[in-house]
């Protein structure tokens, strides 16, 4: 029966789970993250976090007592000379844990337990995310937050609309060449075709007008009557001497 025994024993022995859990703390002050299973980070919290607020008054008595928990030189070092400092005005909750799901093998739950200061990504979105507090008259916020998404949004506006810009000018730009290149093809290509047809054409003309020369100057052959041609035989009969 587990009367009044309110810590979860992990099923080990004590001296079993307290060196397990001194390990445990050791690497994540070392390491500042490490994965195990939920119930395994939920009982490390509940060992580490007094450690670390232990480490708050850096003496001698408290690196003993501390020593004694962790069993670890380089831990207690790390603890008292970076993490302290690190932690100094947080009144306690060192550490987050996460879930990451269940274990493959046993499906047992998994998280990841961390210290709080050490996570970089979230701190760097808290300070992002800081507003200032002073006070305002009612409304005026809200205006300056309209102003500046309006402005935000003017200049998407202006970005988008130069890129578009851009591209219709470079559209056109290919366009009017295209034209342009097919309107000087075409008028070259008829201006070609006109003087092949004029040099077809004037020579022709020359050869054509060569034969009617020619044509013209030789005489024409005459003809003869059947007529003509008796009185040519008998003009040769009588000049004949008898």
């Amino acid at each position: 029966m587990r009367h009044r025994k309110k810590f979860n024993h992990l099923s080990r022995t004590s001296s079993h789970r307290k060196a397990m859990l001194s390990n445990m703390a050791s690497s994540l002050i070392i390491h500042k993250r490490i994965n195990t299973t939920l119930a395994k980070a939920k009982a490390l919290r509940q060992y580490v976090e007094p450690l670390i607020t232990k480490s708050k008054d850096d003496s001698t008595h408290s690196r003993r007592v501390v020593f004694s928990y962790l069993q670890n030189k380089e831990a207690v070092t790390e603890l008292f000379r970076d993490i302290s400092v690190k932690i100094a005005d947080r009144p306690g909750g060192y550490t987050r844990i996460l879930k990451t799901g269940n274990r493959l093998g046993d499906n047992a739950e998994m998280a990841l337990i961390e210290l709080v200061d050490y996570n970089e990504n979230l701190i760097a979105e808290k300070e992002d995310k800081k507003v200032k507090t002073s006070r305002r008259r009612r409304g005026s916020g809200k205006k300056k937050e309209v102003a500046e998404v309006q402005a935000e949004v003017t200049e998407a506006v202006e970005e988008v609309a130069e890129e578009v810009a851009e591209e219709v000018a470079e559209e056109v730009v290919e366009e009017v060449a295209e034209e342009v290149v097919e309107e000087v093809t075409a008028e070259i290509v008829e201006e070609v075709v006109e003087e092949v047809v004029e040099e077809v054409t004037a020579e022709v003309v020359e050869e054509v007008a060569e034969e009617v020369v020619e044509e013209v100057a030789e005489p024409e052959a005459k003809v003869e009557t059947p007529e003509e041609e008796k009185d040519k035989e008998e003009e040769k009969k009588e000049e004949k001497p008898e």
